[in-house]
């Protein structure tokens, strides 16, 4: 059951100063070149922060926030062009921020890694213009498909590690020696701090992000050794592709901000692969800004076309109508292999495994009147009757779990022939059911993948012409299990995801796709399109041990996930005992909010905090990603700290606080397990500044850092300085939002902070627009927004308005002069034509 804290208020009448944060930094410069990746031999051929703050427009074109970091972005290089100008006519040498000296790692004269191994060998990134980053490599002594070499010892130094503890999913771990980096370890941000600097701490930190990469057809990761080394695995996946010589593998770049210095370093390697794009440079699918339903917890994989009708009759009779709907497994003709006759039945061995037999429906939805309709008559059904705007469908990468089955007849154009995965050494420590996993004993029908692009299509436009809008391609990381003979891992995964991009384009316009079960780098580093990807292992109803866990790995892998795509925190159900807490993530996640409920199994009491009458959502604009005093603390496993979420709307910051203490991936029994925590409430501090960029919204040059802070909870309006800081109060399972918006100074001193619908989560999310204006003459300040949506709107104002308009009509209004938090009740959505409704308060 959830815990809560009877007559808890969030807001506490103490007000802590606190240190200002650390100045602001510029992005570093583009690049424009880098060193072509070494390709090894008998191998196949193949915001204020720049570009972290994208557009979650439909469009790829790039937000207001990164429009103004790119602009200083260019300066910027200008500036760097200029003094390498000069420094050519001079003889001095400028020293790089990242570099090998001594057989130590130094990252802007601070030691990070010492003992580094003469066969370590470092390539500077100044090709790319820039001297902030280098790439790592190493030379071994004979050829392997793979090798694994020391680049150091770490120690005393905090790090953030985001680590695959299975096959499909990363969660994130943290520590201060080598021994703590887990096997499979994908990304890793390091803190230093500069002792002897006479600055203040945080302007002493430096961030360094470790980023093991795809180097021709092998793929790094990183991991610790018991003498605190830290260690760089290179595998290819298929015994005849070797090499013994790499340059490029692991790239280091460094920043005094860290959601910038991961930008720009991903950055940085997607110029030098040239395989991948950024998030801000895709399409997204227009799913992201509506209520959706998946159909997986509700049925599994017995889901019928009648199941479907009556989950969307459901959800739309409360009024909360999903405009997307997920039909997941379940809907696909598959079978499990032809079994000889008169062979006597084990009731011990295993089922057989199931595999794609074609690429249509199955029976279940055909009906009996039409069966030539297929599943044609469901999407019919969803789109004219219930009002959805999208229907998507699952499938797997490789067609289906046991993928398409060799020899049948309506798929025999594929090729496919059987596979048995081999798994990686070190997914196999972190799990090690895949010694007598059901595909590793079976074998997986893989097509051919001079055939795959003929695969996707023919299954896309088959989707396509019965009014499917997008598929969700589950299984992805099994395909680096399958290279063995075919050029390894590497080369293996990017002909598939080429063909299914390729084919996503031809047949959804919308780039309708999301990636499930990819978090392996194979896959990111060659996504190119797909644009959500979901963020964490799976949403799962009845393990009580799973929900905090998952509020915590969504968090920090989209720190690194992030940077790819907008990362999907996936379904919940809305009648649950930890529902709320998993809402109020998903309502600040800046990806999709969808709920798996089962058909009259809703709370829509919740639901309304998320969804609008007519399908939207109040979409944050950015990935939400932990404040940056969260970075090192593990929220899971210390016992004393909070998790903080943060993310950005047009004109407000949010915040999230959450409790996620008590359960955590076993290293020892290599599981989720729940762990000793304490039954008392754990204290935590908020500032208007753990909203990263809530400066970049003060639409004031001469804003002096006050917001005003809003608790969803405990409705309470607090106005913080820039330097000061509120408590706030958890136990396990609880959780704060919080609303942050800067607040402006008007006319005779009168201060004004717009909040939105403060009745939903994210309530800053449905402010569009917002202008302020002094008439100088009347010595009166107006304040014009639209506003999305419909319920009680709140704002903060240092004084009573004189009168409040909507539209042209003046209504009345509420005013707290404590406080000073004034509200006014939007009865309906905007009418007619109109999308928003236009709110004006004089002052």
């Amino acid at each position: 059951m959830v815990q809560r804290l009877s007559n808890h208020s969030c807001f506490q009448s103490i007000v802590t100063a606190i240190n200002p944060p650390p100045p602001q930094i510029s992005s570093l410069p583009s690049s424009s070149s880098f060193a072509s990746s070494l390709l090894p031999s008998k191998c196949s051929q193949t915001p204020p922060f720049s570009s972290a703050v994208a557009s979650p427009s439909l469009s790829p074109s790039p937000s207001v926030f990164a429009y103004k970091s790119e602009i200083r972005s260019i300066y910027t290089g200008r500036e760097r062009r200029l003094e390498r100008e000069k420094e050519e006519e001079s003889p001095m040498t400028i020293t790089p921020a990242v570099r090998i000296a001594d057989r130590k790692l130094v990252v802007k004269d601070r030691t990070i890694l010492t003992n580094v191994p003469h066969n370590v060998i470092s390539t500077s990134g100044s090709k790319s213009g820039s001297v902030e980053g280098v790439f790592l490599g190493a030379v071994f002594d004979g050829e392997n498909s793979r090798h694994v070499v020391s680049l150091g010892n770490l120690r005393d130094v905090r790090f953030l590690a985001c680590f695959r503890f299975k096959l499909w999913w990363m969660a994130q771990k943290m520590g201060d020696q080598g021994r703590d980096v887990p096997l499979e370890t994908q990304f890793l941000l390091v803190e230093t701090k500069n002792e002897s600097d006479g600055r203040d701490e945080a302007a002493q930190v430096v961030y360094a992000v470790f980023l093991p990469l795809i180097e021709g057809p092998f793929r790094a990761c990183l991991q610790g050794n018991s003498r605190d080394e830290l260690e760089l695995c290179l595998e290819s996946g298929d015994a005849d592709t070797t090499s013994s010589e790499f340059t490029h593998s692991v790239y280091i770049s460094a920043g005094t901000d860290p959601f910038r210095t991961i930008t720009d370093a991903i950055r940085a390697v997607k110029l030098h692969l040239k395989t991948f794009r950024q998030r801000h440079e895709k399409k997204l699918p227009p799913i992201v800004d509506y209520f959706g339903w998946c159909t997986w917890d509700a049925f599994y994989q017995e889901v019928t076309q009648e199941g479907v009708e009556a989950g969307l009759q459901s959800l739309s009779a409360g009024g909360t109508p999903p405009k997307f709907v997920i039909i997941d497994d379940g809907w696909q003709s598959v079978g499990g292999d032809p079994q000889p006759e008169k062979q006597p039945s084990d009731p011990a061995a295993p089922a057989p495994l199931l595999r794609l037999t074609g690429i249509k429906e199955n029976s279940k939805f055909r009906t009996k009147e039409d069966p030539a309709e297929g599943i044609k008559n469901i999407v019919k059904t969803a789109k004219e009757k219930y009002g959805l705007k999208y229907v998507y469908v699952w499938h797997a990468i490789v067609g289906y779990w046991g993928g398409v089955r060799p020899g049948e007849g309506e798929t025999e154009n594929y090729e496919s022939t059987m596979k048995y995965p081999v798994v990686s050494k070190g997914v196999v420590e972190n799990e090690p059911i895949w010694k007598t996993d059901a595909l590793a004993v079976q074998g997986l029908g893989l097509v051919n993948p001079k055939k795959v692009y003929r695969f996707y299509n023919e299954l896309h436009s088959y989707l396509a012409a019965a009014g499917i809008d997008g598929v969700k391609v589950d299984s992805q990381c099994i395909l680096e299990t399958l290279g063995g003979g075919l050029g390894g891992r590497v080369e293996l995964t990017a002909q598939y995801h080429q063909a299914l991009d390729a084919s996503v384009a031809a047949n959804f316009p919308d780039n309708g796709c999301i990636a499930c079960m990819c978090h392996n780098t194979d896959a990111i580093y060659c996504s190119k399109q797909t644009a959500v990807v979901r963020a964490s292992d799976d949403f799962y109803p009845r393990d009580p041990v799973s929900h905090t866990i998952h509020i915590a790995a969504v968090a920090y892998n989209t720190f690194f996930l992030g940077e790819f795509m907008q990362p999907d925190w996936d379904m919940f159900h809305s009648l649950h005992p930890a529902a709320e807490y998993h809402a109020s993530a998903r309502a600040i996640s800046g990806g999709p909010v969808y709920v798996s409920d089962a058909p009259g199994k809703h709370d829509f009491d919740l639901l309304k905090k998320l969804v609008l009458p007519d399908g939207s959502v109040l979409r944050a604009q950015l990935p939400g990603r932990p404040t940056k005093d969260c970075l090192f603390s593990d929220p899971s496993r210390d016992g004393v700290s909070l998790l903080k979420i943060w993310n950005m709307n047009k004109y407000t910051g949010v915040l999230g606080v959450y409790n996620c203490q008590g359960a955590a991936w076993n290293s020892i029994e290599r599981k989720n397990t729940f762990h000793q925590t304490g039954d008392e409430a754990i204290v935590g501090f908020v500032r208007s500044q753990d909203v990263h960029l809530i400066g970049d919204v003060a639409n004031d040059p001469e804003w002096n850092g006050d917001c005003a802070i809003y608790c969803y909870q405990s409705g309470e309006l607090l106005i913080l300085p820039h330097n000061a800081t509120i408590p706030v109060s958890l136990k396990v399972l609880e959780h704060r939002i919080f609303t942050v918006t800067p607040v402006k100074i008007l006319a005779h001193g009168i201060r004004f902070a717009p909040l939105g619908l403060i009745d939903m989560f994210n309530s800053g999310g449905a402010i569009e627009g917002l202008q302020y204006e002094v008439k100088r003459n009347e010595l009166v300040a107006v304040i014009q927004m639209e506003v999305k949506g419909c319920g009680r709107f709140g704002a903060y104002s240092s004084a009573r308005p004189r009168k409040c308009t909507v539209g042209s009509t003046v209504i009345g209004f509420e005013y707290d002069s404590v406080s000073g938090l004034v509200t006014v009740n939007f009865d309906h959505m905007p009418e007619g034509n109109q999308k928003f409704h236009i709110v004006e308060f004089e002052l």
